[in-house]
C-alpha cells in the first residue's frame, strides 16, 4: 500500500495548509514542463497528484486513515488518477489559486532551506539541536524596496507582475520575468546598505527537537523561522536531516541489521552468545547445525516508529570463519572427528557410503 503521507513528505498530522504547502513545492518540482523526457519525474508528478487528491479531502483522508488505499474504491469517488480535475493547469489553478499561478523562484525566495547532519544513534532516539543559519531580513534603510528613495518602478516588461506567462500547446506555464527577477519592479538608484536587494542577511540560532526514529533524509519544519517577507511575516525554515552510517549497524526502515562472525565449531555444535543491539548487549541462541550468513532475528530491538510507534527488530547475520592456522593438538581433534564421521582422508582409499554418512547428518 503506498502512504500518501510519506510521497507528499508531511505527518499524519498535517494541516491541510501544510499538505497544501508540500504539494506545491512537489508539483513544481516534477511537473513534466520542467522534467520533459524523464519518465521517473511524470511517474512521480502522477503519483503526489493522488497522494494530494486523497489528502486535501476530508472525507477521502478519513476514509484512507481508516482503511487504507484499499478503502479508497469507486463509490468512495477516488479516481487514483486526476478525473477530480479537467488536466493538469486545472491542478495548479487549484492549488495556485487560478491566474498566473507561482513560480518556483517564489518558493526559494519565502522558505528556507538548511541541512543537518545526524549520527546514527541521534536519529533514532531522537535528541536536541542548536541550529546555527542566515537568513534575509527586509532592509529597514529602504523599508525593503531596494530604492535609496523608497520609490522603486514598475517594470516595463511584466507590468508589475513579476511573471510572463508563456503557452506551450496544452499548458500555460509561467516564467519569471528576467528584467526584474520577478519582483515587478525595477531599482534605478540601488540602496547603498542592502545594494539594491531590499534585504540583508541576519544571524539566528534555532533549538530543534529531533523525533525519535526519524530517517535520513526526512525534512522538519519550523514554523516562522525563514526568510522575512514584505509584510514582516517569516517563511518557515525547513531543516532535512542528514544521517551519517554506522560502522556496525545497518538501519533498513525500522529493522537494524548487524554482520556477526562466528567460530565453525559454534556453527557445528550450536551455543550462545553475546551480541551488540543499538541498546545494549543481547543474548542469542546459535542453532545447531546453522549455515552461513543466516539471519538470527532479535524482536523488538529495532528502531521505534515515528508515526505509528511501533518498534522493528533487528537480525544478526551469523558469517562463519574458519581459523587460517591451526597447531597440531587442533590438526589431530579435527582428524578424530573426521574419523568419528567415517570421513577418511586418505584418497586412495575407497569411501563406502560417504554420501549416505553424509546425508543422515541433516536428519
Amino acid at each position: 500500500m503506498r502512504d500518501f503521507y510519506k510521497i507528499l513528505g508531511v505527518n499524519k498530522n498535517a494541516s491541510y495548509d501544510e499538505i497544501k504547502s508540500a504539494y506545491r513545492k512537489l508539483a513544481l518540482k516534477y511537473h513534466p514542463d520542467r522534467n520533459q523526457g524523464n519518465k521517473d519525474a511524470e511517474e512521480k508528478f502522477k503519483e503526489i497528484n493522488v497522494a494530494y487528491e486523497v489528502l486535501s479531502d476530508s472525507e477521502k483522508r478519513a476514509k484512507y486513515d481508516r482503511f487504507g488505499e484499499e478503502g479508497l474504491n469507486a463509490n468512495s469517488g477516488f479516481s487514483n488518477g486526476f478525473s477530480g480535475f479537467a488536466n493538469f493547469s486545472d491542478i495548479f489553478n487549484d492549488i495556485f489559486g487560478g491566474g498566473f499561478g507561482a513560480s518556483e523562484d517564489d518558493e526559494i525566495d519565502d522558505d528556507l532551506f538548511i541541512t543537518l547532519d545526524l549520527d546514527f544513534k541521534e536519529a533514532i532516539f531522537g535528541c536536541k539541536k542548536q541550529v546555527s543559519y542566515t537568513y534575509k531580513s527586509s532592509c529597514e534603510k529602504c523599508a525593503g524596496t531596494g530604492s535609496a528613495s523608497k520609490k522603486p518602478e514598475t517594470c516595463p516588461k511584466c507590468k508589475g507582475r513579476g511573471k510572463i506567462a508563456i503557452r506551450q500547446g496544452f499548458f500555460q506555464m509561467v516564467s519569471t520575468c528576467d528584467s526584474c527577477k520577478g519582483k515587478g519592479t525595477i531599482i534605478k538608484d540601488k540602496c547603498s546598505n542592502c545594494n539594491g536587494t531590499g534585504s540583508i542577511n541576519k544571524n539566528e540560532k534555532v533549538d530543534i527537537t529531533i523525533p525519535e526514529g526519524v530517517d535520513n533524509g526526512v525534512t522538519l519544519r519550523c514554523n516562522s523561522k525563514g526568510n522575512e517577507r514584505d509584510n514582516k511575516q517569516r517563511s518557515d525554515l525547513y531543516v532535512k536531516l542528514r544521517v551519517r552510517k554506522d560502522d556496525k549497524f545497518i538501519r533498513k526502515g525500522n529493522d537494524i541489521y548487524i554482520d556477526i562472525p562466528i567460530l565453525f565449531t559454534q556453527a557445528a555444535l550450536g551455543s550462545t552468545i553475546k551480541v551488540p543491539t543499538i541498546r545494549g548487549w543481547k543474548e542469542i541462541k546459535i542453532p545447531l547445525g546453522l549455515s552461513d550468513k543466516e539471519l538470527v532475528k532479535i524482536k523488538g530491538e529495532g528502531v521505534k516508529d515515528p508515526h505509528t510507534r511501533q518498534i522493528g527488530n533487528q537480525y544478526v547475520q551469523l558469517s562463519i570463519k574458519y581459523p587460517n592456522h591451526i597447531n597440531d593438538e587442533q590438526i589431530e581433534l579435527l582428524k578424530k572427528l573426521n574419523e568419528s564421521f567415517g570421513i577418511k582422508n586418505d584418497s586412495n582409499v575407497e569411501q563406502q557410503g560417504i554420501f549416505d554418512t553424509i546425508k543422515s547428518w541433516f536428519k
